[in-house]
C-alpha cells in the first residue's frame, strides 16, 4: 500500500511514517508535504494517485479542506488531528476516517483495516466528499465569535451576570443543571449539557460524561483509575468528588489537553 502524508509538525510526520512502516505489510510513505499549496503540487505531479492520503487538518497555510477545491483527490483520505472527537464524528462515514493525535497505533491499524475491506469490495464507489459536512466541520473548528460569554441567573427577585471566565463546571443532577463558579456558588440554569456544548467554546470546555461538562482551568488533577479510564480532581470540588471520564471519552480528552 502506497501512502502520501500531509502534515506540517515534523515529528507528527515522522511519528506517523515509522508507525506506517511497522504495519504488516509495510505501508510505504512515498510522498510527504507540510501545506495546502505543496499538497496540491504532490496531487496534480504524482503519476498515479496513492493508495491513501493521510491529511492533517490544520496545516501551515490553512485547513486542508481547502485542497478539495484546488486539486482532485482520488484516493480514501484519513484525516489526523488534534480536535474534539465529536466534532469530527461526522467524518466517520464510507471511506472516510480521522484519527486523534497523538496517533494510536491500535486506531491507525483499524483505519487501515477498514480501509483494506473498502477496497476488497466488489466494484466498491469512489471516495465521496460531501461539501456541506466539510463546510459544517469547517465551521466548528474555526474560531467563532457566537459563543456565549455570560449567563444570567436568577438569585432571588434579582438577576445576576456570570461570565463564562468565571465557571469552573456544569453539571446535571435529578434532572436539573447546574453553574458551578470559581468562588463555590452553584446556580440553577435552564440549558441541558447538550445544549451548552453548542454554545461554548470547545476550545476552553471539555464534557467529561453524561453528568459533567469543564472549562479547562478547573481540572486540578488526572488520575489513573484503571487502564482505559481516568478521573479528574475539580476545583472548586464536585458533588460526585472525582469525576470519571467515560471510557470512549477518554482518547479526544488526552487530545484535547494537547491542542
Amino acid at each position: 500500500m502506497i501512502a502520501f502524508v500531509i502534515e506540517d509538525e515534523p515529528l507528527a510526520a515522522k511519528r506517523l511514517t515509522d508507525l506506517l512502516r511497522r504495519q504488516n505489510p509495510p505501508v510505504e510513505v512515498r510522498a510527504t508535504a507540510d501545506s495546502v499549496e505543496a499538497a496540491v503540487v504532490l496531487l496534480q505531479t504524482a503519476p498515479t494517485p496513492p493508495d491513501v492520503l493521510f491529511l492533517d487538518i490544520h496545516l501551515s497555510d490553512g485547513l486542508s479542506f481547502e485542497l478539495f477545491e484546488k486539486a482532485e483527490v482520488r484516493c480514501p483520505v484519513i484525516f489526523t488531528t488534534a480536535y474534539d472527537a465529536y466534532a469530527l464524528r461526522a467524518f466517520k462515514v464510507n471511506s472516510i476516517d480521522y484519527l486523534l493525535k497523538p496517533i494510536d497505533e491500535e486506531e491507525l491499524q483499524a483505519a487501515l483495516h477498514k480501509l483494506q475491506n473498502l477496497q476488497r469490495a466488489p466494484a466498491a464507489p469512489a471516495p465521496a466528499f460531501d461539501a456541506s459536512l466539510l463546510t459544517q466541520v469547517l465551521q466548528q473548528l474555526q474560531p467563532q465569535n457566537q459563543y456565549k460569554k455570560q449567563f444570567v441567573v436568577k438569585v432571588g427577585e434579582h438577576l445576576k451576570v456570570i461570565p463564562v471566565e468565571n465557571i469552573s463546571y456544569f453539571f446535571s443532577l435529578e434532572k436539573a443543571t447546574f453553574l458551578q463558579t470559581r468562588e463555590n456558588r452553584r446556580f440553577v440554569i435552564d440549558q441541558t449539557l447538550e445544549q451548552l456544548e453548542k454554545l461554548l467554546d470547545p476550545r476552553q470546555f471539555f464534557r467529561l460524561n453524561r453528568a459533567y461538562y469543564v472549562q479547562h482551568d478547573a481540572i486540578q488533577d488526572i488520575i489513573h483509575y484503571t487502564n482505559s479510564r481516568l478521573k479528574t480532581v475539580l476545583a472548586p470540588t464536585a458533588p460526585d468528588g472525582d469525576v470519571l471520564i467515560s471510557r470512549e471519552r477518554v482518547p479526544a480528552f488526552r487530545a484535547w489537553l494537547e491542542r
